[in-house]
């Protein structure tokens, strides 16, 4: 039997109650039945006591340790910036070069980038992806995310990515 990927969820939901029930169990168990293990970081990295000194460096600690440790990244990037969290992780992730998927279902428009690439977010969250096909590497819907001519279902199954 071959070993599930490991999906590292860079993402904000995690600071909210409303979106941790929410948004964020959906977008688990959807990356979850499509075959990844799903290292997120709220679930993994926050049963802490915050009565103790120094608890937010061990939680940026243990989430350094998951991003290097898992085998991609999947990366929630809304809002107008996307939160700056989320950001380092995805950039960690890049400079490792692990492979990276990005999620985006905010409907808001935002980005500083022009140019032919046509890149909805600022151009180096995508740096992580190839020049040409990066559109398969990002989703913006969960339903996206089972679609087997993007890029996460084949490298989850280990076959190339057709076009890139």
């Amino acid at each position: 039997m071959r070993r599930r990927k490991t999906l590292y969820l860079a993402n904000a939901y995690g600071f909210s109650a409303q979106q941790e029930s929410g948004p964020l169990v959906d977008l688990v168990a959807t990356l979850e039945r499509i075959g990844a293990e799903v290292w997120e970081p709220f679930a993994r990295n926050n049963q802490i006591d915050k009565n103790v000194g120094g608890w937010e460096y061990g939680v940026g600690q243990d989430d350094m340790r998951d991003v290097r440790g898992a085998d991609g990244i999947f990366a929630v990037v809304n809002g107008c910036p996307p939160d700056e969290g989320v950001m380092v992780e995805l950039g960690m992730a890049i400079a490792w070069r692990k492979p990276t998927f990005l999620f985006r279902d905010d409907v808001r428009i935002w980005t500083d980038s022009s140019g032919q690439a046509g890149y909805p977010l600022n151009l180096m969250l995508f740096t992580g992806l190839p020049q040409d096909g990066w559109q398969r590497y990002w989703y913006t819907s969960l339903e996206e995310l089972a679609d087997p001519s993007k890029a996460l279902v084949p490298w989850l199954n280990g076959t190339p990515v057709r076009g890139t």
